[in-house]
């Protein structure tokens, strides 16, 4: 039976904001077309029913673009000709991000920090990042053109005192184009370094670290690709595209050997430091995915890709011609999926299943497990 609209969002309905583009669609139908369209997509598999999402609350970082004035700032989006859409109650946003938004807003107006505007390539503060813990702590990255608002930010930290922020650093990004973040990233506060609670496995973000945007969608996640693991129990298991050690950590196991490979030397410290935490048997190596020996003897017996959207590319013909038995394939982008699919014939697809990181949208998470044959 069709349920009603789930989410009340005065921005949607205003047309200040369209993000969400399939909010006026009930959010079971939402679900059942999302399927369809990724069975018709990949290749004949079994599938388990679809997990859901929380339809509002569910966003763990909020990126809000800063635009107006300094004694008016706008924290939200950008129209289409650069002015700044402000969306402090997006209610996509766990609560303790839309509480911090005020707080926020004060800090720009305190240390006089100029809105960065599109149009005329002007001003210095152009993001401001906040990621929440499931412990609802938070982590805050301010994304300015360049060190020149520093000492007034450092002057002005205790208003942030009020909130429960355990890092808080600065990016600087100067040049003029459509990228989030910069290469220099300077802590400003806290350790740098949010702890994300999941499945009692405290991941560690660094400022400049990647984690999916729904915490309670990626545990689950997590949760079934360690339940296929567990099901076959291999020997070895290697985590491609390994980020902060997520897969690689829920899938140690004493007597089994774990690897993750990640190109961000920080993700990898992060991952080391957690399986010291935990005692896991699991160790961690910078390194390209694409370019990992999985040929001969040494072969690990599954391995688990996570790739950005562009998928894996010409990982997928190595793995096709790699003796790995199986691999658990995570992806945010089903076209780039069926791509890399289609180029490892000999690994065939068992099982899938759809997983909601991001309702309202048609973007989704997909996690398959392949099967040499």
């Amino acid at each position: 039976m069709t349920t009603s609209v789930a989410l009340d969002c005065a921005y949607f309905d205003a047309w200040r904001c369209r993000s969400c583009t399939l909010l006026a669609t009930p959010y079971d139908i939402q679900l059942a077309d999302q399927q369809a369209g990724i069975e018709a997509l990949l290749p004949p598999m079994a599938w388990d029913a679809p997990h859901p999402s929380a339809v509002g609350g569910f966003r763990n970082k909020a990126k809000m673009a800063v635009a107006g004035i300094v004694d008016a700032p706008t924290l939200g989006i950008l129209a289409a000709d650069g002015t700044g859409i402000d969306l402090q109650a997006c209610p996509l946003h766990e609560q303790p991000l839309v509480d911090a938004m005020p707080v926020l807003e004060e800090l720009v107006r305190a240390a006089r920090l100029t809105p960065y505007d599109v149009p005329s390539r002007r001003g210095e503060l152009k993001h401001l990042i906040l990621t929440a813990s499931p412990d609802r702590e938070l982590a805050l990255r301010i994304v300015l053109r360049s060190s020149e608002a520093l000492p007034r930010i450092r002057k002005h930290l205790g208003l942030l005192d009020a909130l429960p922020l355990v890092s808080v650093s600065a990016n600087l990004q100067p040049e003029h184009k459509a990228v989030l973040e910069g290469d220099e990233e300077l802590l400003l506060a806290g350790a740098g370094v949010l702890r994300m609670r999941v499945n009692g496995i405290a991941l560690r973000l660094r400022p400049r670290s990647f984690f999916q945007t729904n915490t309670a969608v990626a545990a689950a996640l997590y949760r079934q690709a360690t339940a296929w693991i567990d099901e076959t129990d291999p020997a070895s298991v290697l985590d491609l595209y390994c980020g902060v050690g997520g897969f690689a950590l829920h899938a140690a196991r004493p007597g089994r050997c774990v690897a993750g490979v990640e190109v961000t030397a920080e993700a990898i410290d992060a991952a080391r430091e957690t399986a010291a935490e935990l005692g896991a048997d699991a160790s961690f190596t910078v390194g390209d995915a694409t370019g990992v020996d999985l040929e001969g003897a040494g072969a690990p017996e599954l391995v688990v890709v996570n790739p950005p959207r562009r998928g894996i590319g010409e990982l997928a013909a190595r793995l096709e011609r790699s003796a790995v038995r199986r691999v658990v394939y995570s992806s945010c982008n089903p076209a780039s999926l069926a791509r890399d699919l289609a180029a490892m014939p000999s690994l065939q697809p068992v099982r899938g299943r759809v997983f909601d990181m991001f309702p309202h949208t048609a973007h989704a998470e997909v996690l398959v497990e392949l099967e040499r044959r």
